[in-house]
């Protein structure tokens, strides 16, 4: 061995012995913030509806698909099943701004940014919670517990999530939690997701720390079984258990119908729904399904397909409910007014690589191992009618929080873990 050779491998050793210790440091302090103790809260009755009073509102006129005008006030109680991978971020965004827009009050996690995932959802892991308080929105990433949710928020509280083609999903899923779960370290050669698929059950193990970011995540993150066989009862029953539970379940692939839906639901402004799309990916790092991958990704995330075979077909219904013609015309005028705010904030219009982010501020969380994440920059000589909007439409999901007013210390800890690796 040459002395670039022993140079060269004495650094290998040391990265793994610090990344190690480190991510064994991350996993005590992820235990001890994790370890709860649940004890009985008394039940004080949350109010029917948490909105303001109806001088507060703003009624606005709306007309029907049959062309009938009647008024309404937007729907503030709002629930939002943040699922993993499903542009969830991007309408986190959204609502972060809605709420500040009506003074809404959120329900947040305390010192990180979801609700101790993947532990079910507990009302005790709510920021300064009391019995009986009034929340309006609840957004974070959580594993959902109905019972704990709805003794939460106000019974007039509107049921919101998003899914995702389960192989797309898989794909990304795969892409961003890969290296943290430990099961994929003895998956051989470069393209490990491909090698994964050619035998799921050779390296899949369910004990395994995080495994269930790789099989039916979907089905996981709604408080569900997933690791149920696609025959069991329990399969259709979950589905129908979402199904009665949310009033509408948007679709990535059909992002701006899905925000057309919402507002005529939620009686929302169409200025409501404007969007820039966070947290995407460099091109170069999408691994493309053939066929073949494609059908075995389902395949293995059977669940989820089924899932997403059931909402397909119930957001058409929707689509048709409310006009296809109408919802045409609406979906063109929200792309031509985010365009206008592309061309009125974006440095250069488009979004860049995560080294070419020139304020800190606006840098995107990243997966450990790289920095595949893309963000953008501002323009430098935005008009003061819109300085404020484009910064918030373009700040990273973290950094909205913290300004928000969450203290994320343990997110904060781990990101901290995250880019020594990544250095």
């Amino acid at each position: 061995m040459t002395g670039k050779q022993r140079i060269q491998w004495r650094s290998m050793c040391k990265s793994l012995v610090l990344g190690t210790f480190l991510t064994s440091c991350m996993i005590f302090v992820y235990c001890l913030s994790t370890s709860q103790v649940h004890f009985s809260l008394p039940e004080v009755p949350v109010p029917y509806s948490c909105a303001h009073r109806p001088t507060q509102s703003h009624p606005k006129p709306t007309i029907n698909n049959s062309d009938t005008a009647y008024t309404c006030a937007p729907k503030v109680d709002i629930m939002f099943m943040k699922t993993h991978k499903t542009a969830s971020s991007t309408f986190l965004n959204i609502l972060f701004r809605f709420g500040e827009k009506h003074q809404l009050k959120f329900a947040f996690p305390k010192s990180r940014n979801d609700f101790f995932y993947p532990s079910l959802f507990q009302r005790s892991q709510v920021k300064d919670y009391r019995p009986g308080m009034c929340f309006n929105i609840i957004c974070n990433h959580m594993r959902f517990n109905a019972p704990e949710v709805s003794k939460l928020l106000p019974v007039d509280t509107s049921y919101i999530t998003i899914l995702r083609d389960p192989a797309e999903l898989f794909e990304s899923s795969f892409h961003y939690f890969g290296r943290l779960v430990p099961f994929t370290w003895k998956i051989p050669g470069d393209d490990k997701l491909t090698e994964f698929l050619r035998d799921p059950h050779k390296y899949f193990d369910p004990d395994s720390f995080n495994s269930y970011y790789l099989k039916n995540l979907l089905f996981f993150d709604f408080g569900l079984d997933n690791s149920l066989d696609m025959n069991d009862p329990r399969v259709e029953e979950g589905i129908k258990f979402i199904s009665d539970r949310f009033q509408l379940v948007m679709l990535v692939e059909h992002f701006e119908e899905s925000l057309i839906l919402l507002k005529d639901a939620l009686c929302w402004e169409m200025d409501d729904l404007l969007f820039f799309k966070l947290n995407i990916r460099k091109g170069s790092t999408v691994s493309k399904f053939t066929p073949e991958l494609r059908a075995r990704a389902l395949e293995w995330n059977a669940i989820d397909w089924k899932l997403y075979q059931h909402f397909n077909q119930t957001f058409w219904k929707k689509v048709d409910a409310y006009g296809r013609k109408r919802m045409a015309a609406d979906v063109a005028e929200l792309k031509k007014r985010n365009k206008e705010m592309t061309s009125i904030c974006i440095e250069g219009g488009h979004a860049v690589e995560a080294g070419s982010i020139q304020e800190t501020d606006m840098q995107p969380w990243q997966p450990i191992g790289e920095k595949s994440i893309m963000g953008y920059n501002l323009k430098k000589n935005i008009d003061k009618a819109h300085r404020k909007l484009c910064r918030k439409m373009l700040m990273p999901e973290i950094q909205y929080l913290t300004e928000l007013g969450v203290n994320l210390w343990i997110t904060k800890l781990w990101g901290h873990v995250r880019d020594i690796i990544n250095w």
